[in-house]
């Protein structure tokens, strides 16, 4: 598996990550295929994944994917010294709905069951802040994880759906090695509102949530006609391809595709060997954009 630097911490991560929120959520499939899904993917050379506390079915099931992928971790019979394990905190799941919470008090005790969650031996590897809470500045929210790290309950901090100027801000309270915010062919924001440049900038790794569009577009990619043309060209799947467009656009880019079948996360795994041409990726754009 081809790996890269997580920011610039100098630990090295697989190329492609593994998204655990499919495995969590109200159609989350059995445990012990949630199981199948986590070994499979680190006997796939994954070392990177990627959950939350909110990744859960309610309020009630709160922390379900820490618990399960620290299970996982557990029963596994390979190497899993190297494996690095981001969570977030700072959604609440009422309902099964979500909204923000970015209260200092409530982010020091999620982080707190967090670190309990993903089994209370070690840091947190990457605690991310999950979303800016307007009821909160962005000082005072942080300020939590920035005690967690100086406490040695957490090792990295990373922000998600954050812009440039909040990055900066949340840089001057803790060091961040990432950023996570929706990126995809049909949602480029990142390109265009200086995020994207800014962790090239800096060194930060992206993390793009939402690869392929949500799930509307995720069952319909074969429907796109260039993407379903490189698929078939390059003799691997529509969802390659769109991997694949991805890591191009940038080399600080850490693809986090979800998965709920072991199938599903053996065919991102060969997005890592698939090279797009610059045409090709010019061929993507023209076609999302319409």
């Amino acid at each position: 598996m081809e790996t890269k630097q997580l920011g610039k911490t100098g630990v090295s991560v697989s190329a492609i990550g593994l998204g655990a929120m499919p495995m969590s959520l109200s159609s989350r499939p059995p445990e012990s295929e949630s199981i199948d899904v986590i070994h499979r993917a680190l006997d796939l050379g994954i070392t990177f994944i990627d959950t939350a506390d909110s990744y859960c079915k309610d309020e009630s099931d709160k922390h379900h994917s820490e618990r399960l992928i620290h299970q996982a971790l557990q029963t596994y019979k390979g190497e899993r010294d190297r494996v690095i394990i981001a969570t977030k905190g700072g959604l609440m799941r009422p309902n099964g709905n979500w909204t923000r919470n970015g209260e200092p008090k409530h982010l020091e005790e999620t982080i707190r069951i967090s670190f309990e969650a993903l089994g209370g031996e070690k840091p947190i590897d990457v605690w991310q802040y999950h979303a800016p809470d307007p009821n909160y500045t962005i000082e005072e929210s942080l300020a939590p994880a920035k005690k967690a790290v100086d406490a040695g309950m957490i090792r990295f901090v990373g922000v998600s759906n954050f812009s440039v100027e909040q990055i900066k801000r949340a840089r001057d309270i803790v060091d961040v090695v990432s950023v996570q915010n929706q990126y995809n062919p049909w949602y480029r924001q990142p390109e265009f509102d200086g995020v994207l440049e800014y962790c090239e900038q800096e060194s930060l790794t992206f993390l793009p949530w939402s690869p392929f569009g949500g799930s509307r577009r995720h069952q319909g990619l074969a429907d796109f006609p260039t993407i379903a043309k490189i698929a078939k060209e390059k003799g691997v799947s529509v969802y390659c391809i769109v991997l694949a467009w991805l890591r191009s656009k940038s080399p600080c880019i850490l693809p986090i595709p979800g998965a709920s079948k072991v199938s599903s996360i053996e065919d991102s795994v060969r997005a890592v060997d698939v090279i797009l041409s610059n045409d090709e990726v010019q061929r993507i754009d023209r076609e999302t954009a319409s």
